[in-house]
């Protein structure tokens, strides 16, 4: 595979982290003995879902839109997502006082929508999918003289997220375990950097949905393989291609990747509340989802399950609800 953008080092992320702490502070990494007594293992959960836009994403946001030029700065933005990428350059390109235009499917979460707007960020939309409206925000960006931000394909964007393991590994320096949700791969990659350079024997498992097995299959392959759709709830896991950048870095660095039906999803995101009283989307009860099918891999291990985020509607917490408890 050929490598078009320079991967992101440990020391690349302690560098992100003297700037994504100067906007954001650290979020929780609490043990859930609720959880551990489920799972049969020492399990801490980390709450990405605690951050002004409710997830992960805006750890990278913030990283690459300091390191725009003053030109494009004054140029403005143009980016593509389901939803916490958008909110995630949208409360970026606030902070930095830079215009922002942000491409999302026809169906995207409203609530999403509603907190892009609210940030500042003009929402326009294309096609059914992520990856529809990926494509238009690449041409729409070009054609405008704008700049182009990737969801995956940004080194300093991985950078910044990474500073999520710099925290888990300060708070809990032995774990054994990361499980973390992928959909373009950003937490897996900055989770992974930083884990195999602190400490090269903990594990990083990737988590996919089963409707939306891209990077699953492309991992097993050892070569990028799309997918006709991407068909999960969780908007966060729901991409048809997978991105050159991180693919690369999940190839090298992951450990494995689990697949996860939506039900299963559904069925964690009653689990988390439940246990830590705090809501997850459906990519951020993932990982959840995963350590259950995982039991006997990780029973007596110490675990750690990144909770990337937690943006669910109250329109699909109640429509999980009633169909866990019918």
């Amino acid at each position: 595979m050929t490598e078009r953008w320079k991967r992101p080092t440990l020391q690349d992320v302690f560098a992100a982290r003297q700037v994504v702490s100067r906007h954001l502070p650290k979020t929780p990494l609490h043990r859930s003995i609720a959880l551990g007594r489920l799972l049969g293992a020492d399990v801490y959960v980390k709450y990405e879902n605690h951050h002004p836009v409710g997830a992960f994403k805006v750890r990278g946001g913030i990283h690459r839109l300091h390191h725009l030029t003053p030109q494009e700065r004054r140029a403005g933005v143009v980016t593509a997502s389901t939803g916490n990428h958008a909110q995630s350059i949208a409360y970026a390109a606030r902070a930095f006082g830079v215009r922002t235009q942000v491409l999302m499917p026809e169906r995207s979460n409203p609530d999403k929508v509603a907190a892009v707007q609210d940030l500042g960020g003009e929402v326009l939309f294309h096609g059914r999918d992520f990856d529809e409206a990926r494509l238009y925000a690449e041409d729409y960006a070009r054609d405008r003289g704008a700049v182009f931000i990737n969801s995956a394909n940004e080194p300093h964007l991985i950078s910044g997220v990474g500073t999520m393991a710099l925290e888990i590994f300060e708070d809990l320096p032995d774990p054994d375990l990361l499980i973390v949700p992928i959909g373009g791969g950003s937490a897996a990659c900055g989770n992974a950097i930083v884990a195999k350079s602190i400490h090269p024997k903990v594990q990083v498992v990737g988590v996919q949905a089963e409707g939306a097995p891209c990077v699953y299959l492309s991992y097993k392959a050892g070569k990028i393989v799309e997918t006709p759709e991407a068909a999960t709830f969780a908007e966060g896991l729901a991409t048809r291609v997978p991105f050159e950048l991180t693919f690369g870095i999940i190839l090298d660095l992951i450990d494995d990747i689990v697949l996860v039906s939506d039900d299963e999803i559904e069925r964690a995101v009653v689990l988390m509340l439940r246990a830590t009283h705090n809501l997850a989307e459906g990519a951020g009860a993932s990982p959840l989802a995963a350590a259950l099918q995982l039991r006997d891999r990780i029973a007596g291990k110490k675990v750690v399950l990144i909770l990337s985020g937690g943006n669910l509607t109250v329109e699909k917490l109640r429509e999980i609800l009633n169909k866990r408890e019918a």
